[in-house]
């Protein structure tokens, strides 16, 4: 079975990272999805970007929506594009080290997402395990997956997993073997990786069972397919 693919933050490569046209280019291209990430303006404002300031330096925490620029999309700007395409997407609930509890940014996603019916084409995500407790919490039925960039203990992932009910292991793709992999399957988690811009790695990886890719290059994601369509009797 072919991988998910998803355009991380959109089509970077093409268009400025999570915009609205970032996010149409990825779709435009063939993947199923993208991957994008919610923080909270200063007005409780939700918006999709990555880093906790704008490339100016103006940290978002301390602006109202009418001080950021108007390409930093909301999320319910981009709820309802997800609703009108049929797109998938795993939404990244981002945070900062100097504050570990959730703020009300995961009710109010979900409420959103729940909201627009949504719920079945959206997979949550978070390097924080309170977060993913928080959405396990406001809504349980909508899936939760643990993102993780450095080796951590097996058991240390099987109780996070455990705690938050989450069922997708999100490592980075650098992480990943067949242990990490015959862990998962014998948990029955679902492992999504990132960020995956190079093609022998989308071979090596796809060999390997990864049941969704996250990606810069759309072009480059797409090869998945291409190696089973060939592998096809």
């Amino acid at each position: 079975m072919s991988p998910i693919l998803l355009g991380h933050r959109g089509s970077p490569h093409q268009f400025r990272e999570n915009t609205m046209p970032g996010y149409q280019a990825a779709l435009a291209a063939g993947l199923d999805g993208v991957e994008v990430d919610v923080r909270r303006l200063l007005d409780g404002t939700l918006v999709l970007h990555h880093d906790a300031h704008l490339p100016d330096g103006r940290f978002l925490r301390d602006l109202r929506r009418s001080e950021v620029p108007a390409w930093l999309p909301t999320l319910p700007e981009f709820l309802a594009w997800m609703a009108d395409t049929g797109t998938y997407a795993n939404i990244e609930f981002k945070w900062e080290r100097e504050v570990w509890r959730p703020d009300d940014r995961v009710e109010r996603t979900l409420d959103l997402v729940r909201g627009l019916g949504l719920g079945q084409r959206v997979l949550v995500s978070s390097f924080n395990p309170l977060y993913l407790l928080a959405a396990r919490q406001a809504a349980p039925e909508i899936e939760r997956g643990f993102l993780f960039e450095r080796e951590l203990a097996l058991a240390l992932i099987t109780t996070i997993m455990k705690v938050t009910a989450s069922v997708a292991l999100h490592p980075r793709f650098s992480l990943i073997d067949r242990k990490l992999m015959a862990l998962a399957r014998q948990r029955g988690w679902r492992v999504n990786t990132w960020t995956v811009n190079d093609v022998a790695e989308v071979q090596r990886l796809t060999g390997l069972g990864v049941d969704a890719l996250i990606g810069n290059f759309p072009e480059v994601l797409l090869t998945a397919r291409r190696r089973l369509d060939t592998a096809a009797p």
